[in-house]
């Protein structure tokens, strides 16, 4: 019997991919479940499982573009055995080489050169054209639509960026004495994101339009409070959305964060894991930024940027203390979000953070 093999559905704003490697040949056999290619989105990688056992038989090859749903092939559940693959002949492109005409050489008109200068202009010679040196690939999908988002956002919005630094003594003065109890009862470290999560909702709660965004003449202000944060990966930076942010605990938004980083890294995430965030925390600091400004993910209004925490001597009560700061950095649309407001939700995570009972507290 011979089983279709067919595009799946990979999310409700995806209608097309492109094949981006084939794991199993035409003639090879594939076992159930086991991964036949990869598809690449305008936003993850997928592979596509085998329905069936059998032999596969492909119509598509690397770099075609395919729709949901669409057959591409077929496996033969009564082939059992792998057969031999022809080697793809390398074409050959030869070139025509057009025939050169002999020189023809004419003592009358030799001489007549020689007598009577030619009034004809000198004909300029274009210089030879450069060519780039070194290897050439091709933007992956996931790549060209990051680029063209970062493009959009910084041609489309009014984006500002301020700045504040915050002491982190507090923060990393609790992560030591709890870490050990922390990972006994949660299974996961006690990072810093879960810290900067809980400032950042209390922070959104008390300035609601850094949560929005324009949609037309309108702003719109979700109820809810989902979390974007960035994760670099050999693909690109994806950013996986922690839903319902208020409504979880430390705990419960370290083992999300550290769920979604991984399936981000392992390109095994899914599309509606990566939408519906209304605001985006990405943390430079992680690769040893000290100080930048973060691009808007669209269409949200505010972004906030985390860095490196380094041993600044600054005063505190008149005296000069060596502590661990951290920069950060809040990137938002002016179109929206006034400078007074964006930099006193920058103060509201900075006293969030120096002073963390205030989020017990939701102050």
């Amino acid at each position: 019997m011979k089983v279709e093999i067919k595009i799946p559905q990979m999310g409700e704003s995806v209608t097309e991919a492109v094949v981006s490697s084939i794991l199993k040949n035409s003639g090879t056999f594939v076992k159930v479940d086991e991964e036949i290619l990869e598809l690449e989105t305008d936003k993850v990688n997928q592979p596509l499982y085998a329905s069936e056992s059998g032999q596969v038989e492909l119509h598509v090859k690397v770099g075609d573009k395919v729709t949901i749903g669409q057959a591409i092939g077929f496996i033969d559940t009564e082939l059992k055995g792998s057969a031999p693959q022809e080697k793809p002949q390398a074409s050959q492109h030869v070139e025509e080489k057009k025939p050169v005409a002999p020189l023809e050489f004419s003592a009358r008109k030799m001489v007549g050169e020689i007598a009577e200068p030619s009034q004809k202009p000198v004909q300029k010679i274009a210089p030879p054209k450069v060519e780039m040196r070194g290897e050439r690939r091709k933007m992956s999908n996931l790549r060209k639509v990051i680029a063209e988002r970062l493009v959009e956002a910084k041609n489309t919005t009014a984006m500002l960026t301020s700045f504040n630094e915050v002491d982190m003594s507090p923060v990393m003065e609790i992560r030591s004495r709890e870490k050990d109890a922390f990972f006994a009862k949660y299974g996961v470290k006690l990072g810093f994101m879960s810290f900067f999560i809980k400032a950042t909702v209390a922070a959104l709660k008390e300035f609601p339009d850094v949560n929005s965004s324009i949609d037309g003449d309108e702003i719109v202000t979700p109820k809810t409070h989902d979390i974007g944060v960035a994760v670099s990966t050999d693909r690109g930076l994806m950013v996986p959305v922690i839903r319902n942010c208020d409504a979880l605990n430390f705990g419960q938004i370290e083992q999300e964060i550290e769920s979604a980083a991984k399936k981000a890294r392992e390109g095994k995430i899914s599309v509606d894991a990566l939408r519906g965030g209304s605001f985006t925390i990405t943390n430079g600091g992680v690769f040893g930024s000290l100080l930048s400004t973060p691009i808007l993910n669209l269409p949200q209004s505010g972004i906030l940027g985390m860095h490196s925490i380094v041993k600044r001597p600054v005063v505190i009560n008149d005296q000069i203390q060596i502590r661990p700061m951290m920069y950060l950095a809040l990137s938002y649309d002016h179109r929206i979000i006034d400078g007074k407001e964006a930099v006193l939700f920058l103060v509201h995570i900075k006293k969030s953070l120096e002073e963390p009972s205030r989020l017990l507290l939701d102050l």
